[in-house]
């Protein structure tokens, strides 16, 4: 008798040799029911009363050839989803980042790039081509104040004690190129002036912010020339706004001013704040106008200066500094900032820019 090597409960059609080359694709061959190998791991073919054995194209073979296809398919579909959506979203995220900062890669309104908005070495690098020195020379000697250029052909804004009675005005450029500068016109009642460079082009311009957005806390950058140190950069915060504070409407005033802020008595031009008199004595012919107090680091020759928010805008000019005196403190000169200085808002200055101009200041 014949062994049958077919388990219990196989297949019947597991004997019908023809069977392999004939199933039909929607029901694939399992590959122990109809594979030529038994259940127990014995080969079907050379066995006595065996099958034959499965052909070259067996389901088995089929199978395991597709499964490597079909998932590498899956994955190529998965990963060219995937990569489209994340193509789609750097596009709009790149849409998005030109659209706020230009082909340029200016942010708009501002002189800073986009890399460095944000931090006081981005603004220095971008707003200091447009801080001058000013050199006052007038019969009382001479003092050097700070300015800041505000059109290509050499308009420049500062204090209006930065250049009051001089005789001759030089201004420094950032490059070191000096100009012969003339008085356009002066705005006593807000410590303003216009002046122009003689035979300037083409010069690197700040631009001027809104003064009205400035909030408490704000960080800054201070750009001036202290003690004739052009270029000298400073940083801190707006400490206050809407102060109150006086001062004398040009060097004739009391002792100890300097015109300027710089020379003779204590090197700082007079202000008072807060009922209290700094720097010496304002004189009687004063003004009094609000201002942006801050904690940046301002000394004699930042008058006239810049106060720069963080994406390089103008928000004030410099105009009033304290330090204490020789005698207050105690020592053979003048002590450095304290943190207590003020700028006159960029706004009042926009609004009194047509009046500069046309040389009708009070």
């Amino acid at each position: 008798m014949t062994e049958n090597l077919r388990p219990s409960g196989a297949h019947s059609t597991d004997q019908d040799p023809t069977s392999y080359p004939y199933a039909s694709p929607s029901h694939p061959y399992d590959g122990a029911a109809h594979s030529g190998t038994a259940h127990d791991g014995t080969a079907y073919a050379g066995t006595a009363g065996g099958y034959p054995p499965p052909p070259p194209y067996a389901p088995t073979t089929r199978r395991k050839a597709k499964r490597p296809v079909a998932l590498l398919a899956a994955v190529a579909i998965a990963a060219g989803v995937i990569g489209g959506g994340t193509a789609t979203l750097v596009g709009q995220l790149n849409g998005q980042d030109s659209a706020a900062t230009g082909s340029s890669g200016v942010v708009n309104g501002t002189t800073v790039s986009q890399s460095s908005k944000g931090t006081v070495a981005g603004v220095a690098e971008a707003v200091s081509p447009a801080i001058v020195e000013i050199g006052a020379a007038s019969s009382a000697g001479r003092s050097t104040g700070s300015g800041v250029v505000i059109t290509e052909d050499g308009e420049i804004v500062t204090n209006n004690h930065v250049i009051s009675g001089a005789q001759q005005i030089q201004v420094t450029l950032s490059t070191g190129k000096t100009y012969t500068a003339d008085v356009v016109g002066t705005d006593p009642d807000k410590d303003l002036a216009l002046i122009k460079l003689r035979g300037a082009s083409g010069l690197k311009t700040a631009a001027l912010g809104d003064s009205s957005q400035v909030k408490v806390g704000d960080q800054v950058v201070a750009i001036g020339s202290p003690e004739g140190l052009t270029g000298t950069v400073t940083s801190g915060i707006v400490s206050a706004l809407d102060r109150d504070v006086t001062v004398a409407k040009d060097d004739s005033g009391g002792s100890g001013q300097g015109q300027g802020g710089q020379g003779g008595g204590s090197g700082q031009w007079p202000f008072e704040f807060g009922g209290q008199q700094f720097n010496g004595d304002t004189g009687e012919q004063t003004t009094t106008y609000k201002a942006l107090q801050t904690d940046a680091s301002l000394n004699p020759g930042n008058s006239g200066g810049a106060l720069i928010n963080m994406d390089g805008e103008i928000i004030g000019i410099n105009s009033a500094m304290y330090a204490p005196s020789s005698a207050a403190a105690g020592s053979g000169s003048s002590a450095g900032s304290v943190g207590l200085g003020f700028a006159i808002p960029v706004n009042t200055l926009k609004a009194d820019l047509d009046t500069l101009r046309a040389g009708d200041g009070s």
